[in-house]
């Protein structure tokens, strides 16, 4: 098969320079474009340059439309509003969309949706191989345990992170609900303050932290009578999340339209 080749979008970001290295490192992908917000003062700079790995003739741009006819599908790891309208763009487009966003409303959600309907579309709030086994596993132990167990989820990011709780926390919550076999909505549990009572029993608990230039880390507690079982992931480098949205194009190249997860990428799904 060919190289898989991909269009990074916010490429003068954190995540976006780190995917431009990623690409340059993996096997089966290529680097076909990048993109950022049109005024962008990083507009014309070389995508190489600002990844740290020196020259690679590819500038970055504000047109995704001038780039998809050389591209395979988009990678995406920005700001919710930015990737709504990719979303849309890359349906008109035919190019696949592999999203790393977080902190996307309901609204946000079923606009991806409605995209996904004419591409494949993969989104997950982390996309690193060891948070999605660490959801794995607390899907398969929220299922084990009874109500006895208590769960709550902690994170703690970097102090530039905008939205709370983490993406990452939240598919914990999903995955725990889902082998709960209840409605996370309705029955998570965020930001306790003052007099509140007992706590409901069988709720998910959610607590955040923010600080300094940590990464992620991400723990789901289920706490029961007399004993607790914890848990943990703690990234140490982006560069987890970028490989692991890398992985998710080179699997995405000829799916069919539809909502995808990484869970589907790695084959945990079913676990």
């Amino acid at each position: 098969m060919s190289d898989v080749r991909l269009i990074v979008a916010g490429a003068g970001g954190r995540m976006g320079r780190t995917l431009v290295k990623a690409i340059a490192e993996a096997k089966g992908a290529v680097l076909a474009g990048a993109v950022d917000a049109p005024g962008s003062p990083l507009i014309g700079r070389d995508s190489g340059e600002l990844a740290g790995l020196g020259p690679n003739g590819i500038p970055v741009t504000a047109d995704l439309a001038a780039l998809a006819k050389n591209a395979d599908g988009v990678v995406d790891f920005t700001i919710p509003a930015a990737s709504v309208a990719l979303a849309g763009q890359a349906a008109v487009a035919g190019l696949f969309h592999v999203v790393g966003t977080t902190g996307f409303s309901t609204a946000d959600e079923d606009a991806i949706a409605a995209a996904a309907k004419k591409i494949a579309i993969v989104k997950s709030g982390n996309m690193s191989l060891g948070v999605n086994l660490l959801a794995a596993l607390a899907k398969r132990v929220a299922a084990t345990l009874d109500e006895e167990f208590d769960i709550e989820i902690l994170e703690m990011h970097h102090n530039k992170k905008i939205d709370a709780p983490s993406g990452t926390a939240l598919l914990l919550g999903e995955a725990i609900a889902a082998g709960r076999g209840i409605d996370l909505a309705t029955r998570s549990d965020r930001g306790r303050d003052g007099h509140t009572g007992a706590r409901r029993p069988g709720d998910i608990g959610f607590a955040s932290l923010r600080g300094g230039t940590v990464v992620g880390e991400h723990w789901a507690i289920f706490a029961g009578p007399a004993e607790r079982i914890e848990l943990v992931h703690k990234a140490e480098d982006r560069m987890i999340f970028a490989r692991g949205a890398v992985r998710a194009a080179v699997w995405a190249k000829g799916r069919p339209a539809g909502l995808y997860a990484m869970m589907d990428v790695l084959g945990l799904k079913d676990f």
